[in-house]
Order: C-alpha cells, then sequence, then structure tokens
C-alpha cells in the first residue's frame, strides 16, 4: 500500500521538484502537527491565512451553524444570502465611506482579475501600471501584472499594455498617464521581500491617479485583515484607493476574496451586458460565514492592537551576526540573510525543530516571519531561539 507521500507525488500536480513533504494531519492555534505527533509553530499563517490561527473556536461555530441551513444554492449575485449581506454590512462598516460596494469571489487572483474588468470598463481605457517584483496572482490578468519576466516568459501571450515601474520610486509615477486605466500596487510589497513604502510615495501616487484619472486598485491580500496593525494598510498611509482587493486572511482559514469599490464604479458589470462579471462559487454562504466571524475575533479581541508591540518583540530578539536587516511593518517582516543556500539551510533546521517558517518568490535571500495575529510573547521569543540556533550551526 502507497503511503500518503507517495501518493502526493504520484496522484497530485507539483508545483516545483522539491515540495517541503511535511504532512500535516491536525492544525490548531498557532500549531500545526504531524502524524507521528510532530509539532510545528506557524511562523507562515498559511501564507498570510490564519490571522487569528488555525481553527479558531468562533469560526468553526459559524461554519457548523451556516451547515445546517444550506451550502451552494446559485451563482452569485443572484439569491439574499444571508452570510454574504452579513459580511458585506460588517466589512463595508470598517471602510471609508467611498469603499461602498462588494464583490465576493474564491480568491485573491480572482479579485485582481475583477478589478481590472471593471477599471478598463470604468475609464474606457486599456493601460495599466504595475511594479517590479509585484505578485498579484498566477491567473493570466494578474500574471500579467507580475513585474518578473522569468514566470512570464513560457506562459506568452498575456495581457499587453502594462508598463512596470519600480516601486517606492517617485520619478516613475509620471509614466501614469491619461491613457492608464489603472495602478495596481500592494499596500506592501510581500514577495519581493517585504517593502514597505513611503507615506509621501503612496500620497503623491495617490495624487497623480487623480490628475490623471487613473483608478488606483490597491492589493491588500497580504497586508489585510489587521496583519500590519491596522485592518488595511492604507490606512498607514492617509489615503483612499479607488479598489481595494482582499482574500487570504478574510476567510479565517476558507477561501474567499472580495474585490470593493464605490458604487459607481462596480455597477458597470450589471449591463452592457448584463452578468459583466460571474462567479459560480465566489461568496460561498460557508465562507462568508466563516470570513465573519474572522473578522468579528479581529475587532472584538483587539487583536489589531497588539500587532506593533509583537513586532518590537520580534525585532528585538532576532539579533545574530549573520542577519543583516530585519524590516516589515507589524507581523509581517523579513529576516535578510546574505544567500539563498542561508535560507534554504535555516528553513530546514527550523522546521526539523518546530518551527515553520518560508521565503519569498521573488527575493530568495530572506526569511518570511507573518505568523498568526494571536501569537504571544513567549512563543516569539521560542520562536526566535530555533531560528538563531539555526544561523549557529552556519557560523560554526
Amino acid at each position: 500500500m502507497l503511503s500518503n507521500r507517495q501518493l502526493f507525488l504520484l496522484n497530485t500536480a507539483q508545483t516545483s521538484t522539491s515540495p517541503r513533504l511535511i504532512e500535516i494531519e491536525k492544525a490548531e492555534g498557532l500549531y500545526l502537527y504531524g502524524p507521528d505527533g510532530q509539532k510545528y509553530m506557524d511562523l507562515v499563517s498559511g501564507f498570510a491565512v490564519s490571522n487569528i490561527g488555525h481553527r479558531h473556536p468562533r469560526v468553526l461555530t459559524a461554519i457548523r451553524d451556516q451547515l445546517e441551513k444550506y451550502l451552494h444554492v446559485t451563482v452569485y449575485g443572484e439569491f439574499i444570502q444571508a452570510p454574504q449581506v452579513a459580511l458585506a454590512t460588517k466589512l463595508l462598516e470598517q471602510l471609508p465611506s467611498t469603499l461602498n460596494n462588494i464583490y465576493f469571489v474564491n480568491s485573491g487572483a480572482e479579485a485582481t482579475e475583477g478589478a481590472m474588468k471593471i477599471a478598463k470598463k470604468y475609464t474606457g481605457r486599456s493601460a495599466f501600471i504595475a511594479a517590479k517584483k509585484a505578485y498579484h496572482g498566477s491567473t493570466q490578468g494578474a500574471l500579467s501584472l507580475m513585474g518578473d519576466e522569468k514566470y512570464k516568459i513560457p506562459y506568452e501571450p498575456l495581457l499587453p499594455n502594462i508598463t512596470y515601474i519600480n516601486y517606492n520610486e517617485l520619478n516613475d509615477l509620471s509614466k501614469i498617464t491619461t491613457d492608464t486605466a489603472g495602478v495596481v500596487l500592494e499596500a506592501v510589497q510581500g514577495e519581493a521581500g517585504i517593502r514597505v513604502p513611503d507615506i509621501n510615495y503612496m500620497q503623491q501616487l495617490r495624487k497623480r491617479c487623480n490628475e490623471t484619472g487613473a483608478l488606483l486598485i490597491l492589493d491588500e491580500i497580504q497586508t489585510g485583515l489587521g496583519r500590519t496593525g491596522k485592518l488595511f494598510a492604507f490606512e498607514h498611509y492617509g489615503i483612499v484607493p479607488d479598489i481595494l482587493l482582499t482574500a487570504k486572511g478574510l476567510g479565517g482559514g476558507m477561501p474567499i476574496g472580495a474585490f470593493i469599490a464605490r458604487r459607481e464604479i462596480m455597477d458597470v458589470i450589471k449591463e452592457n451586458p448584463i452578468l459583466g462579471h460571474i462567479t459560480t462559487f465566489g461568496g460561498h454562504p460557508v465562507s462568508c460565514a466563516a470570513a465573519l466571524a474572522s473578522l468579528t475575533v479581529i475587532l472584538e479581541e483587539k487583536l489589531m492592537d497588539t500587532v506593533p508591540q509583537k513586532h518590537e518583540i520580534f525585532k528585538a530578539h532576532l539579533k545574530h551576526p549573520l542577519i543583516k536587516e530585519v524590516r516589515g511593518i507589524g507581523l509581517m517582516m523579513c529576516i535578510q540573510l546574505t544567500s539563498f543556500q542561508q535560507v534554504e539551510a535555516v528553513s530546514k533546521y527550523c522546521a526539523e525543530n518546530g518551527v515553520m517558517i518560508d521565503w519569498f518568490l521573488h527575493h530568495e535571500t530572506a526569511l518570511r516571519v507573518s505568523p498568526p495575529l494571536i501569537i504571544k510573547e513567549e512563543e516569539i521569543i521560542a520562536a526566535c531561539t530555533v531560528i538563531k540556533q539555526g544561523l549557529d550551526r552556519l557560523s560554526a
């Protein structure tokens, strides 16, 4: 009889030639558990998904309650479904008044695709601006925005009329013109190795979009739902996007995404033609129920209030001769090393010693640190100790 490992390699599509091959049997709170009693502290949060930890009791209760009522009933946008209505209402209450209409989808990539469509139709333009080393998803439209050619060349031709700018570079904002439908930028660049923009840059970006009539589309797929210490990172910059993208941490562990805009922009999909954007499973009632519970936990338990202090605890305990820099915002951080060999070795050591850590798509010389917001001080210190022990082995 074949093992799960053998069946995984045989029957499921592989995304690389060297998968981690760590089997998980259970997850709860901060921890992942293997079938033979292994216990891992999750410093990645399923890539910024499990902001309130794995299998939060209130999320599980919300899922069970919804299972007793109904699952899928029809394509999105046709029937009135209470979980969708409740989630939309609660989320919009937390946002500026100009972000007043939500379209629920299944993922961050789908949110990107939907935002690009409404930007083109609303503005009557076809050109987009994106940043070098950006990541907005792997579907063809989202992939077209990726500013790293090696990931795109095998899948070309992709979307035309996309200009790439250097993130956080004021001079490049002049490339935004009256031909630009939308500027799609991450509120903090994630896969580039956690690049936090200057406040002035973001404000000048907003100003340039206003001047040219281009829509500012902020990707908060990784940054959203409290990870930076605010519900959304744009709150740090004193601006409001025209379209906001969210996913990952929204669902409390269930798949869901959304693009959010003012009603005037969103209304373009209603006619000429009707059903201008449609999804079968977007806004699935179980995912919406889980998302509402997760958002409620973040707000009621004031998890965001603890994020800045936890950030400082990590920085205080991540001091080592091989660490060049610890950068980031809130609990979205990276540990800058010198080489991928160092990153790979430390990551392997951490996994073998109960700490799950990873690196970045476009920046392989740094380790990713994005734990659940519920992580405690003693757990931060314990995780940092293991990371430094891994670094010590490189120095020996």
